[in-house]
Formats: C-alpha cells, structure tokens, sequence
C-alpha cells in the first residue's frame, strides 16, 4: 500500500488541505496565489491532460512524486530536482521562552513576501499564509524569521516556509520556531514533516538535530502549460 507521503500533495488536497482544492476527481491544485502544488490521484497521461484543460494558460506547476514520472509533451519542464522529505521522530522538544513568537496575519504579508524573496526558503506567494499557523520573530519591528504550515496529508502536518534574514543567522531563530511548530503539531495529535533542498546540507544537519529523520528522496517537477 502506497505511504501517504508518497503522494503528499494530492493526499493534503483529499484531506486537510480539501478547503483550498480545486480541480475534480483525478487531479486537485492549489490558486496560483496560495501554491504551485498539483496533486494527481496517479500519474497517468490522462490526468496530466486534464489538468492542461483545467489551468490557464503559462501556468506554472509544481509536482511531487516519490519517483521519476514522465511529463507529457504539451508540459515543459522548467526544473527538475531532488529534495529530501523528513519526518519528525524524536522526543517532543520542551517549551522555551528565547524569543517572542508573533502570530502572522494579513498585514504581515508585505514583510513575509521580502523575507521569502530573500531567503528562497521555497514557493511563498501572497496567499500562502492561508496554510495558517504562520509565526515570525521581529527586531525592531523588522520580521527577522519565520515558520508555518503547508500541506496536511492527515495525520501529517508539513513545517514550511523555515527563513531567517542572513543578518540574524546562528541565533537559534529557526530552531525556536520549527520546535514551536512541532509542540502544536503533535498536541493536535499529528505527526510533523517537512521538505529540504538535497544539497542544503546546513538545513538538513538543522532539523535531524531537532529530531526529524530522512524517509525518502522525492522528485521535484516544476512544469509550465505550453
């Protein structure tokens, strides 16, 4: 039987992620303002043909598999990687009080749009603060560092977004917010996991010491509707 985090994003869209869904039976996305994920219940050329009939025009995609899939011809490929995918497997971290944790709104989202630029912690666009749970650590009123949610294949909860302005590097900013984050997630009695670059080896020592471990390296499509 296939793991749910094989098939992360369309197994959010069919469960937690269902109130930000769009698209039918086979294949479920995310407005372009919110995420780039598509989700394919598999990966057939006919759902990649329903999904070309169900975007505009230009639309940029991204696509999660746990293995190589084949992009059909009316698809091209703008990039193609591997990114580690990390489930938390550790003893829940106990709660600290090293730095204040403001909870991220509407008004945030200019300063949450300059981090993310910054920093490219992942796709970050206006909407994407509607995954929810966002928090973000301030200096002089300045939005230094930030962590939230994204996709929530249920009982998984996806740690997302993890920045830090460079200036403020070597603080503890985003290790105080990923152990936030995994508190709430296994107090609502779900399990945390999140993505990493393969070739972000910092980021990647950051959370196994914070107790996730490697499950498996996923593929990474980025794909535009010709």
């Amino acid at each position: 039987m296939e793991h749910l985090l094989d098939n992360p994003i369309w197994n959010a869209l069919i469960s937690a992620n269902n109130n930000l869904a769009y698209g039918n039976s086979q294949v479920k996305y995310f407005a372009q303002n919110v995420a780039p994920f598509v989700g394919f219940e598999n990966y057939s050329v006919a759902n990649f043909n329903t999904l070309h009939d169900l975007v505009t025009e230009q639309r940029v995609l991204a696509v999660v598999s746990a293995e190589e899939i084949t992009i059909p011809a009316q698809w091209k490929v703008l990039n193609n990687m591997k990114i580690l995918q990390m489930v938390f497997d550790g003893p829940i971290p106990p709660e600290t009080l090293n730095h204040e944790l403001i909870t991220l709104q509407d008004q945030h989202i200019p300063a949450m749009l300059s981090l993310t630029k910054m920093t490219n912690p992942g796709p970050f666009t206006e909407r994407t603060i509607d995954f929810g749970n966002y928090k973000g650590i301030f200096h002089n009123d300045e939005l230094i560092a930030m962590a939230g949610y994204r996709t929530q294949p249920s009982p998984y909860i996806e740690v997302s977004a993890v920045c830090t302005h460079p200036s403020y590097h070597g603080k503890g900013y985003a290790g105080t917010l990923i152990n936030y984050h995994i508190r709430q997630i296994i107090a609502a009695s779900g399990i945390p996991y999140l993505h990493s670059r393969t070739d972000n080896a910092t980021a990647i020592k950051l959370y196994q010491k914070l107790g996730f471990v490697a499950r498996k390296e996923m593929t990474f499509n980025i794909i535009q509707k010709n």
